[in-house]
């Protein structure tokens, strides 16, 4: 039985950041596996994967985020306390997996967390949401200074920027790129959705995921992502974005949506009125 695996889910990544990443997750005294699925045209990536701790699997076609990390988890499934998702451009330092798992044991009722998560110049990411509507996805895509200066408080509150980052939270959303994920999860939750290609599919996991279980912020533990944001710049991208968001909608609700409103008040209630009130 191992404390902890992972999966990472590689398509055409830069090998020397993704060795940063495999690195970061062998560098333990835990007992892990990691399985990297490779999307991509050609098995370079193969080349790198000699450790003991890391299995290799080619596809030689692009499968999807959701699917590819579905392939792993099925093969690791009740091999491990905890699986962990991470993305082929986020690594971390020594010491934070202990972090997350030794929290994870300490709150049982948890089922997934996600550490703080930097820039690599050190500034936050603000990868805590509330469960969107389709205005707050829209506005996000059309970055202006007409938009800032109208919506900026909207989407402020939508990624939880009042909160300051620097405290344990529950929240709705977990972001894909670093899952640490109780395995009790998947019995009860599923896998992800492979409705979804890429994107969306993290907002639809942590939503699926809370109904049995806490999904947490926890800042004592850090990670370091890339963070492309190829949605914004790549036409590709943002067609993947938008067909995903489209199916995010139509399985929960698009103007309609009685338990994002409930969420989205909770979290609001309990973390602005706080920040309100000065704690």
């Amino acid at each position: 039985m191992y404390k902890i695996t992972a999966s990472i889910v590689t398509y055409r990544n830069n090998i020397e950041i993704l060795k940063k990443a495999i690195a970061s997750f062998l560098d333990t005294g835990l007992e892990t596996k990691l399985i990297i699925v490779d999307n991509s045209e050609s098995d370079e990536i193969g080349s790198i994967c000699s450790d003991k701790r890391v299995e290799y699997i080619f596809n030689n076609r692009n499968i999807g985020f959701a699917a590819g990390h579905n392939i792993a988890i099925r093969k690791l499934m009740g091999l491990s306390q905890y699986h962990l998702v991470l993305n082929p451009d986020v690594f971390f330092e020594p010491g934070t997996l202990e972090r997350c798992y030794s929290f994870m044991e300490e709150n049982k009722d948890v089922g997934m967390a996600m550490p703080k998560i930097r820039f690599f110049d050190g500034s936050i990411q603000r990868l805590c949401k509330l469960l969107p509507t389709p205005l707050e996805l829209i506005l996000r895509r059309m970055d202006s200074p007409v938009i800032g200066a109208l919506f900026r408080k909207r989407l402020d509150r939508y990624c939880l920027a009042f909160t300051g980052y620097d405290k344990i939270m529950d929240v709705p959303h977990i972001s894909g790129c670093f899952m640490f994920i109780r395995q009790e999860v998947f019995a009860k939750t599923g896998l992800f959705d492979e409705r979804f290609f890429m994107y969306m599919e993290d907002m639809d996991f942590s939503r699926r995921v809370r109904k049995n279980f806490r999904t947490v912020y926890y800042p004592p533990a850090v990670g370091y992502h890339q963070w492309g944001k190829h949605s914004y710049s790549n036409l590709t991208a943002l067609k993947y974005h938008a067909i995903s968001a489209m199916k995010y909608f139509n399985k929960w609700g698009w103007f309609f949506d009685k338990e994002r409103k409930q969420v989205n008040d909770m979290i609001l209630e309990k973390y602005f009125r706080n920040h309100a009130n000065g704690h």
